[in-house]
């Protein structure tokens, strides 16, 4: 069984916020690299994947089993994926948020 994985457009939202806070944190840093908002969308992209086989492996959040989160690991951190499993064909992410963030947006 493959599974669509579909962004909501508040997990879009969160997507470029997340970008836009790494991406204005290397211009103001003196060893500034832009290539880690490359490989943040990369991680995250190549994460997502995972949804499409197998989204009952990633943690569930609360009681119901069709609430999970995805872990995205990103060298000492990362992002974590909040998704629901909509139906037998498609999985909807929901809210993206940085590991250090206390919670979604």
């Amino acid at each position: 069984m493959t599974y669509q994985v579909i962004f909501s457009r508040e997990a879009d939202e969160d997507l470029e916020r997340l970008i836009d806070h790494v991406i204005a944190r290397e211009l103001n840093s003196p060893t500034g690299d832009l290539a880690i908002a490359a490989r943040a969308l990369e991680a995250i992209e190549q994460a997502c994947q995972l949804l499409t086989h197998s989204p009952f492996s990633c943690r569930k959040v609360g009681e119901n089993a069709f609430v999970r989160e995805l872990i995205i690991s990103l060298g000492g951190s990362g992002y974590v994926a909040l998704f629901e499993i909509h139906d037998a064909q498609r999985v909807i992410i929901g809210a993206i948020r940085h590991q250090h963030e206390s919670d979604y947006h």
